[in-house]
């Protein structure tokens, strides 16, 4: 495998750990990067642009990486706290009456974004037209019933969280969160990061697809058969893991330009591995001199448990922040102070402020995992290794 891109003296492991996720683990295109202390000290790409193409991957290429979008789109809420603009203790529908419908006048914003609304299902899928159409969609988030009671318990927001966070931004800012990512982060920090891809970069974004699933028998991951109960719940059309993410039927084709192109927060951003890293290492510090993120008293919230526990949709212990995932056995990062998001079938994103590292992992191949794909974990434990 033709691995290109760089590593600081010391991290030479974390190549290694790259390469052979290409050779034992099914690997066909992917990029990693990492920084430490704002400093860039991995850089890595290899494979095929696309999972079932022969075009190299290229040191731009892109990808969609799915639910890790939810860690940029988190940050979100949480910036616009830091300026003022938002109490994260308020109700939703003192930004959005709407959304006060069916019994949720004291949803507040924090149980919004740890997953504690009930929002995980809708009585009714949207097609992918309405699920891109952020009116109808938010109209449909806004009258819809809580599965159960707010913040009594949580269950991961899958589709609904993309509904649920581009409506508050919009009301609170006037701005699609698409565009508030675009001018208020991505630009100011130089980020090939993009909530709604623009037409002109659309070449560069590869194909996604299923990839092989196997594990070398000496890699160190956890051999976990998932539980009877998690097994079925997937299975059963009924239960609120299926509906949850089934929220938009039929299942959309992410490799649709349309697809792409749409403001989901949740599911559909699209990045490179460079940029991802550079995001969540600019929550930290400042990063070649660029802007600082997060206040401390930011980064303090980010990574404050506020949901843990039994969580309603995946059936597995989970544990999140405001909108990002934190470090734990459904989801290891790489270590108790972690917050960041990954995408199911691969990607991942993170920082972590107690060794100062940020991790962006992206890929074309996608795997049935859903917050701790086997490759993005072998990458982590190299990151630990060597630290």
């Amino acid at each position: 495998m033709d691995v290109r891109g760089t590593v600081a003296a010391g991290f030479e492991p974390v190549r290694d750990a790259f390469l052979r996720n290409f050779d034992d683990r099914g690997e066909r295109g992917a990029a990693l990067a990492v920084y430490r202390d704002g400093v860039k000290v991995v850089d890595l790409w290899g494979g095929t642009k696309d999972v079932d193409g022969d075009a190299p991957w290229a040191v731009d290429t892109a990808q969609v990486v799915r639910s890790a979008t939810k860690g940029v789109a988190a940050a979100v809420p949480l910036l616009l706290h830091q300026r003022g603009q938002l109490d994260l203790d308020a109700p939703v529908g003192t930004y959005w009456p709407e959304f006060k419908a069916a019994g949720k006048d004291r949803v507040s914003v924090r149980q919004l974004l740890a997953h504690r609304a009930g929002l995980p299902v809708l009585d009714r899928p949207l097609t992918l037209a309405e699920a891109t159409d952020p009116a109808r969609a938010q109209a449909a988030i806004a009258a819809q019933a809580p599965a159960w009671e707010p913040g009594t318990a949580h269950g991961y927001h899958a589709h609904t969280f993309s509904w649920l966070i581009g409506g508050l931004v919009h009301r609170v800012t006037g701005r699609t969160i698409g565009r508030w990512v675009a001018e208020e982060i991505a630009r100011p920090l130089g980020l090939d990061l993009w909530i709604g891809l623009p037409p002109e970069e659309a070449a560069r974004v590869g194909r996604l697809g299923p990839v092989e699933e196997r594990e070398p028998a000496d890699s160190g991951a956890l051999k976990l058969r998932p539980k009877r109960s998690v097994t079925e719940a997937y299975r059963d059309p009924d239960s609120l893991t299926r509906r949850a993410f089934g929220a938009i039927d039929p299942q959309p084709d992410e490799n649709d330009p349309a697809y792409r192109a749409a403001e989901l927060p949740g599911s559909a951003g699209v990045s490179t591995a460079r940029a991802l890293a550079r995001f969540y290492a600019a929550t930290l510090g400042p990063v070649d001199g660029g802007p600082r993120l997060f206040a401390p008293a930011t980064l303090t919230l980010a990574r404050t448990e506020e949901s843990a526990g039994p969580d309603r949709v995946l059936m597995v212990g989970t544990r999140f922040g405001l909108g990002h995932m934190l470090h734990g056995p459904a989801s290891p990062l790489l270590g108790p102070s972690s917050f960041g998001h990954p995408g199911r079938g691969g990607s991942l994103g993170f920082a972590d402020p107690e060794s100062g590292v940020a991790l962006g992992y992206v890929t074309n191949g996608m795997r049935k995992t859903v917050t701790a794909d086997p490759r993005a974990q072998a990458l982590v434990r190299a990151v630990r290794s060597v630290l």
